[in-house]
């Protein structure tokens, strides 16, 4: 699918939630307690959770994504009609332990060896987001881990983008954001990095401003865009 190429980039900074980290895992590893309930949930739980966090933001009522996570799998929990208290801890546990999807820390890797400066810029907090990447074993490769408590706002609030800007100390024209988001991909690149939309399920283009310079299916993908080269004794 790769056609896309950038030049001149020096940083890559990344979302987590559905772009590093699989957001269904934590429902998927409850299989047994839900059954065929596990996506319903998991669906649910993903939406309501982002809904809170622009209803927040709109609301100027913030409070940071751990709270938001735990009153997302509320709703998402009533609304399957399940009143399970110790299933809602164990769901709750559970996210703090996403998996990466499999092709994350390869890729991160390459592009570390590449001497890219790498970080991730998240809705989670510093909790949250301390948990996923050490259970990923991601932590060595990164130069950054930045959450949006930083700021006191969630995404796609412009100042969120700057913590990237101003940790990194790298201009946003050379920074490449990766989201599987498209309304985090196009915040994103209307507030000036190049953008590459992880499409991971195959969504359809978004009606918002400022589209994203391309897209991919899978993080696999990115060192070729940006034009590095594998390393022959990896082949």
């Amino acid at each position: 699918m790769t056609q896309l190429r950038l030049g001149g980039i020096r940083a890559c900074v990344f979302d987590a939630y559905g772009t590093l980290f699989d957001v269904n895992s934590a429902a998927a590893q409850a299989k047994d307690a839900l059954g065929e309930r596990w996506q319903p949930l998991a669906g649910t739980w993903r939406a309501k959770q982002l809904q809170y966090t622009w209803l927040r933001g709109l609301m100027g009522r913030h409070a940071d994504f751990w709270q938001v996570t735990g009153d997302a799998l509320d709703f998402a929990m009533t609304s399957l009609g399940i009143d399970d208290s110790t299933l809602r801890e164990r769901l709750m546990g559970l996210y703090l332990r996403l998996a990466a999807y499999p092709e994350v820390k390869p890729m991160l890797a390459r592009l570390k060896t590449s001497g890219m400066k790498l970080a991730i810029l998240s809705n989670g907090s510093p909790k949250m987001l301390s948990a996923a990447v050490e259970n990923s074993s991601i932590s060595e490769l990164l130069d950054a881990v930045l959450s949006v408590e930083q700021v006191g706002v969630f995404k796609p609030h412009p100042s969120v983008y700057r913590l990237a800007v101003d940790e990194l100390g790298v201009a946003a024209g050379q920074i490449c954001f990766l989201s599987s988001n498209a309304w985090d991909a196009h915040a994103a690149k209307a507030f000036g990095y190049h953008v590459v939309w992880c499409n991971r399920f195959h969504q359809v283009e978004e009606r918002i401003p400022e589209r994203p310079d391309g897209e991919t299916d899978a993080l696999a993908e990115l060192p070729e865009i940006l034009g590095i080269q594998q390393d022959r004794s990896q082949k």
